[in-house]
C-alpha cells in the first residue's frame, strides 16, 4: 500500500494554535477538561495554561479517558481507521457523579472520522443520565452536564458520525485530509522538525 501524504506539525505550531483557540472557548467557561488519550493529553495540558476557572482563577482539572480507533497499516508508518472504538480507560464507575453539574470540555488532537468523539460524548452523556435518575426530577436540568468539544485540527472530509447540534464545537484549524504527524509521536524530534521545516519551504 502506498504511503499517504504526511504533514509534520511542530510543538510551537500546536501551542500557538491552542493559545489562539482558548479565547473562543472562554464563553463556554469549562470547569473541567476531559482529554481523550493518548493524543488529547498534550493539547489539554497546553489549553489549561490559557483557560482558568472563571470564579476561583485556579487551574481547571484534567481528567482522562482512553479510546482507541486506529489500526496499524502493514508496511507503512501510517494507520487506518478501525471498525469500532475500544475503551481502554474511563473516568471510573462513578463517572456520572464526577460530571454532574459541570461544564466539561472534551479535548482531542484531530477530528478525522468523528467516530471517537461521537463515542466519547454518547457514553459520557449516558453516565450523566444514569446519575440524574437518582435525583429529584426538579433538580435534574440544573445538574445536567454541559459538554463541548475542542480539537486542534479538524480534517475537511466526510465524517462517519455526527455530534449533537447542542454541543459547542471548537477547532484550532481546519485542514485537508492528509496524515498529520504530531511531535509527541516522533521518535527523533530533530528529524521531525527538519521534515516540518522542509514541508513549509516547498
Amino acid at each position: 500500500m502506498a504511503e499517504p501524504a504526511h504533514h509534520h506539525m511542530t510543538y510551537n505550531e500546536i501551542h500557538n494554535l491552542i493559545k489562539a483557540s482558548a479565547a473562543k472557548m472562554a464563553e463556554f467557561q469549562p470547569d473541567m477538561l476531559i482529554a481523550i488519550g493518548e493524543c488529547g493529553f498534550f493539547p489539554a495540558r497546553v489549553l489549561r495554561t490559557f483557560l482558568k476557572h472563571k470564579i476561583t482563577k485556579r487551574n481547571i482539572p484534567i481528567h482522562a479517558i482512553g479510546l482507541s480507533l486506529y489500526e496499524s497499516l502493514p508496511g507503512t508508518t501510517a494507520e487506518q481507521i478501525g471498525n469500532e472504538v475500544v475503551r481502554t480507560q474511563w473516568l471510573g464507575p462513578e463517572s456520572g457523579k464526577i460530571l454532574l453539574g459541570r461544564r466539561a470540555l472534551i479535548v482531542d488532537e484531530v477530528d478525522d472520522s468523528r467516530k471517537t468523539l461521537h463515542y466519547a460524548i454518547s457514553e459520557l452523556q449516558k453516565d450523566v443520565e444514569r446519575e440524574l435518575l437518582a435525583l429529584p426530577e426538579a433538580e435534574r436540568d440544573a445538574q445536567r452536564t454541559k459538554f463541548a468539544v475542542f480539537v486542534v485540527h479538524n480534517k475537511l472530509k466526510p465524517k462517519l458520525a455526527q455530534l449533537p447540534e447542542s454541543i459547542p464545537y471548537f477547532t484550532g484549524a481546519d485542514v485537508d485530509d492528509v496524515w498529520l504527524d504530531y511531535p509527541w509521536e516522533a521518535v527523533d524530534i530533530e528529524e521531525h522538525d527538519r521534515l516540518a521545516l522542509a514541508e513549509r519551504s516547498q
